[in-house]
């Protein structure tokens, strides 16, 4: 049996980079960091951050651009992708990136959660569009880790 999944729950490191393929995909790349903290022998605590790139597909990369923002938390599943290219200076190089299959928003940075704040939208900040006719927003479920300190596995539900 083979298994490739990863989940991820940490914080935006940037704001998302949203493109559009040649077919007319949307894909997003994301920049996330995780923290593992732990108590060495002597007592002292530790800690660890990881730097994640996770892409997204379709509607997941839609709704990243419109929703996410730098330092807002974010829990994504997925599975770990490796691809090789060819550099500007002619060498070959690997890249492992996480291509995300589930995504939940959590609070936003500053505290506030995802849902009280408007989509980060091209409409929203051009006063040619007041007219427009509303968008209607869905309700994305979020997470919230303020008030955990540290995740323990015997807490994880599955």
């Amino acid at each position: 049996m083979n298994v490739n999944k990863v989940i991820l729950v940490g914080r935006l490191t940037r704001d998302p980079e949203i493109r559009t393929t040649p077919t007319g995909q949307s894909v997003a790349t994301i920049g996330m960091a995780t923290n593992n903290f732990w108590t060495d022998k002597s007592g002292q605590k530790q800690e660890k951050t990881e730097f994640h790139t996770v892409i997204l597909w379709g509607r997941q990369a839609e709704i990243a651009g419109q929703y996410l923002t730098k330092g807002q938390e974010l829990f994504i599943e997925g599975r770990l992708q490796t691809r090789e290219y060819t550099a500007k200076d002619g060498s070959q190089r690997r890249v492992t990136e996480v291509v995300g299959e589930n995504m939940q928003l959590g609070s936003r940075a500053g505290g506030s959660p995802s849902g009280s704040v408007a989509p980060r939208t091209p409409s929203n900040t051009m006063a040619a569009n007041r007219n427009a006719a509303p968008v209607q927003e869905e309700e994305i479920p979020t997470i919230n880790l303020d008030d955990e300190k540290e995740i323990k596995i015997e807490d994880v539900p599955f």
